[in-house]
C-alpha cells in the first residue's frame, strides 16, 4: 500500500508542477499587461493636458 501511494504521487507531480508553471506565467503577463495599460493611460493623460484636452477624441 506504501508503494501505491508513492507512485500516485510521482505520477501527479508533474501535472501540478506544470500547472503551477502556468499559472505563474499567464499571472505575470496579466500583471504586466494591467500595469503598462496603467503607465500608458497616465501618460496620455499628461500629453492630453499639455495639449488643454479635457476628453478623448473618439
Amino acid at each position: 500500500m506504501d508503494n501505491f501511494w508513492v507512485s500516485a504521487f510521482w505520477s501527479l507531480l508533474p501535472t501540478v508542477a506544470i500547472g503551477l508553471i502556468f499559472w505563474f506565467v499567464m499571472r505575470s503577463i496579466l500583471r504586466s499587461d494591467r500595469t503598462e495599460r496603467k503607465v500608458y493611460a497616465r501618460i496620455e493623460a499628461e500629453e492630453r493636458a499639455k495639449l488643454g484636452l479635457d476628453k478623448p477624441v473618439t
